[in-house]
């Protein structure tokens, strides 16, 4: 007698249906208890002249400790995957209305508000500048920020035009220079932005961060939390 259950023999007794169409919500496996029931069947319905042996009996035995294993880590896994969310959605509610540091070349202006950011410089230079242009790449102002040292630089823009008046509030290109070695060298800015709220990312997504005026991004694209 083989270690699996007989589908001819349950064919038999009308259990299982042949060339029957399973539409595509139906499910394509059997549960704990499906297994169990089948089983049970099977012995109700040997034949008694050539009953089931103990090591294919033991062998079902298995199978079933088998699946009921792996129900029990599925379940382990979901109510894992849960915990993770839920802590997730705590991290994202404590970042609502906090200041973040993330990687763009572009800054919202707010009205009679500043513009700011940091660079990080990998060798000393004797001149570095910020370049601020409007969205149709105008220079609106130069921030010089002189001879700085190796590391990070912190930079802002009041907002003001050259001739002191305020620039309109909006969408604003940021451009880092620094002058290295003779050379001039372009570098990625760090802009400070308000996180508005938080969205938490589904299946094979994570953490995205809804920042005043410039959209959404990722968690792992930000730098610092203020």
């Amino acid at each position: 007698m083989p270690n699996q259950i007989d589908i001819n023999a349950l064919q038999n007794l009308g259990l299982v249906k042949q060339n029957t169409t399973v539409d595509d919500s139906t499910r394509s496996d059997l549960g704990q208890g499906d297994f169990l029931k089948l089983m049970v069947t099977q012995l109700n319905n040997q034949d008694p002249l050539s009953p089931m042996e103990n090591g294919d009996f033991l062998g079902q035995i298995a199978q079933f400790s088998t699946v009921s294993g792996i129900g029990d880590l599925q379940a382990s896994f979901s109510e894992f995957a849960s915990s993770i969310a839920n802590d997730q959605a705590l991290q994202a509610a404590n970042l609502v209305g906090r200041r973040v540091s993330v990687t763009l070349d572009s800054a919202v202006l707010t009205p009679g508000g500043s513009l700011e950011g940091e660079i990080t410089l990998p060798a000393s230079s004797p001149d570095v500048s910020i370049h601020i242009t409007d969205q149709s790449g105008q220079l609106i102002k130069t921030v010089s920020l002189g001879s700085q040292t190796a590391g990070s630089v912190a930079f802002a823009w009041d907002g003001k035009l050259a001739d002191g008046t305020n620039a309109a509030p909006g969408l604003y290109n940021v451009n880092a220079q620094a002058r290295i070695d003779g050379q001039n060298f372009e570098l990625e800015t760090q802009i400070l932005a308000d996180v508005e709220s938080v969205t938490l990312g589904g299946v094979g997504k994570g953490l995205q961060l809804n920042l005043s005026g410039l959209g959404s991004v990722p968690f792992a694209e930000i730098s610092r939390i203020l």
